[in-house]
């Protein structure tokens, strides 16, 4: 059965408070609503202001009930392995274990520039960064040393609560590299819904999970999520235009047209039709976040959005 999460409500579409008040009721909503996975994404600089998503997890830890609290994904690679280490294990710490660390090399060059870093040394490093942050976490006392990180003489206290760190996903938009990769070296897959269609990542999935395979690893225990599903509930054409014209291409680095095939901004109806898609290709879990008035969004998928999905 599908499983829905919600991404906090990070960058501005437009009239963003930017107060713990703001995230602290989308947080309630979505748990009480029944959402079990509540997110945040990473990035250092944006085409349009982005709260800090370590930061803004963690200040509704205890707003966020029984979720799941998940980055989709955090910069391991921009962050350094062992600050991204030391801020998710107090995370996972301080809500009783309740991480997904969902990582990735950062798709944005202007993040890897700011802090110093060549944009194409981003896949590299990110491999490394990945056996890092298992070092750091767990209780085996043999370091990572690669060429870009080690661990050797660093012991991270204190400890996530999860025995030897909370599992790590990766994010693939489904390349050949990106799901060997990821059969490899993580322990869940995060595909971009923005970046893929039912067909593709159906595709994508029988690959890896024969990748998974290959490796040795059950592909029926191994799980994946669609994240980052901006959509918007409306039967007004007018206001979904908008929406698409005013807030959605502006701000993501996307075609209209490619963004009208692939986010679900319009109908409620529509939007179920496109998950079920998504769901007998074999995604487990969609984290939608919605592009504005996001508590009421959240509740219209709830009522008009889910039951089709899982219904059906």
């Amino acid at each position: 059965m599908m499983e829905f999460g919600a991404h906090l409500p990070l960058m501005d579409f437009g009239g963003h408070p930017y107060t713990v008040a703001h995230l602290s009721r989308y947080a309630r909503r979505a748990a009480d609503l029944g959402f079990t996975t509540l997110s945040a994404n990473d990035h250092m600089v944006f085409a349009v202001p982005w709260l800090d998503g370590l930061v803004a997890l963690s200040s509704v830890i205890a707003d966020s009930g029984a979720m799941r609290l998940a980055t989709t994904v955090a910069l391991p690679v921009v962050r350094g392995p062992v600050p991204l280490a030391k801020a998710m294990a107090a995370i996972d710490r301080l809500s009783g274990g309740r991480v997904v660390v969902g990582v990735g090399p950062g798709s944005a060059s202007r993040d890897h520039e700011v802090v110093g870093l060549a944009f194409d040394e981003r896949w590299k490093r990110l491999e490394e960064a990945v056996h890092a942050l298992r070092a750091l976490w767990s209780s085996d006392p043999d370091p990572f040393i690669g060429r870009f990180y080690s661990t050797e003489g660093v012991d991270l206290m204190p400890k996530p609560a999860q025995r030897d760190g909370p599992p790590i996903w990766l994010g693939s938009w489904g390349s050949e590299a990106g799901l060997r990769r990821t059969a490899r070296i993580a322990d869940g897959w995060l595909a971009s819904a923005y970046n893929t269609t039912p067909t593709r990542f159906g595709s994508a999935w029988t690959d890896l999970q024969v990748m998974l395979s290959d490796q040795g690893r059950d592909p029926g225990a191994f799980p994946n999520a669609l994240a980052t599903m901006w959509f918007h509930i409306t039967d007004d054409a007018g206001e979904a235009d908008a929406v698409f014209r005013h807030r959605l291409v502006p701000t993501v680095h996307r075609s209209e047209q490619e963004l009208r095939e692939r986010l679900p901004v319009g109908p409620a109806g529509a939007f179920a039709d496109k998950l079920i898609e998504f769901r007998d290709a074999g995604v487990q879990q969609v984290l939608i976040w919605p592009v504005t008035d996001e508590e009421r969004q959240l509740e219209l998928f709830r009522e008009h959005v889910w039951p089709a999905v899982v219904g059906a």
